[in-house]
């Protein structure tokens, strides 16, 4: 389906709490420094969201050596915001993180530190790693990538400046990327879809059809690219879980989905998520997805 506007990336896998993976859940197994280390943003990456300022110029200007043709660059015009969930930080600002915002449904807290594999590995920095990854490849294929943070802030931003973030620019599609925390043996990734929501701020009828393509093109894609399996602990084993109660979806204006990427308490689900070569693999499934559903 292709949508005019912009794409948000939203990252951060969430975690178990209360419910299955979202923006406030916690729980740890350090990979090497080598695949731990976020991806550098490329050359010419400005301001603390990622925005690709100045990025056209350095593709070669129009009719120059190196410019993209159409079909070289297919989602060129097209924006994305990516989210990478919670914050490496957010464990140093306990008294800003647990203060409440409104989500249109209720109050939840601004943001939470996510959750860790078992020997440390938190989901922060996964996140934001995956962010990154995804981020090159989306450019490969033409596309402007926005990030609503970058490990820079304090913390956060809250669930709902996620969310606005994504509104301001219009995105064609927003994604927030998350790992769960659910007990060692539950197993697999799943999409969580807005719910439709009508209350308060929130207001997501338009968005739910929208949202739920590019959840089912983001599953089947991100299951072809790593052979993670649906999750095992929830809904009917389609790798799709709608919800209401998360902020970063109830007050956005764009297709939006959460990607919980695995279980980072499963020790088989730990070796893939800490390991480098798979995580390329989770961000081709990522971008995959979003240009399947912007095509």
């Amino acid at each position: 389906m292709a949508v005019a506007g912009s794409v948000w990336l939203l990252a951060g896998c969430g975690a178990f709490g209360t419910g299955h993976g979202g923006e406030g859940e916690q729980d740890g197994e350090p990979p090497s420094a080598t695949s731990a280390a976020p991806s550098k943003g490329s050359k010419g990456d400005k301001g603390s969201n990622g925005d690709d300022k100045g990025r056209e110029s350095g593709n070669g200007g129009k009719g120059g050596k190196g410019a993209h043709k159409p079909a070289d660059a297919p989602l060129r015009g097209k924006v994305i915001v990516v989210d990478p969930g919670h914050n490496p930080h957010n464990r140093d600002q306990p008294g800003k993180i647990s203060r409440l915002v409104d989500i249109g449904t209720g109050k939840k807290e601004c943001d939470t530190t996510g959750t860790s594999t078992n020997s440390g590995y938190a989901e922060a920095e996964f996140t934001l790693d995956l962010a990154h990854r995804v981020r090159t490849q989306l450019r490969e294929r033409g596309a402007t990538v926005k990030f609503t943070h970058d490990g820079d802030e304090p913390y956060g931003p809250c669930v709902d400046e996620r969310a606005r973030k994504g509104n301001r620019a219009q995105a064609d599609a927003a994604i927030s990327l998350h790992a769960d925390g659910a007990p060692s043996g539950s197993r697999g990734f799943h999409v969580i879809l807005p719910a439709s929501v009508h209350k308060g701020e929130a207001d997501t009828r338009k968005i739910v059809g929208p949202s739920r393509e590019l959840g089912t093109e983001v599953r089947d894609a991100f299951r072809e690219a790593t052979d993670e399996p649906p999750a095992n602990y929830l809904g009917d084993g389609n790798g799709l879980d709608t919800r209401g109660d998360l902020g970063g979806l109830n007050l956005s204006k764009v297709p939006k989905v959460f990607l919980e990427c695995g279980n980072m308490r499963d020790p088989a689900d730990a070796a893939l998520l800490t390991s480098a070569k798979w995580r390329e693999k989770a961000a081709r499934g990522v971008t995959d997805g979003i240009a399947a559903f912007l095509s």
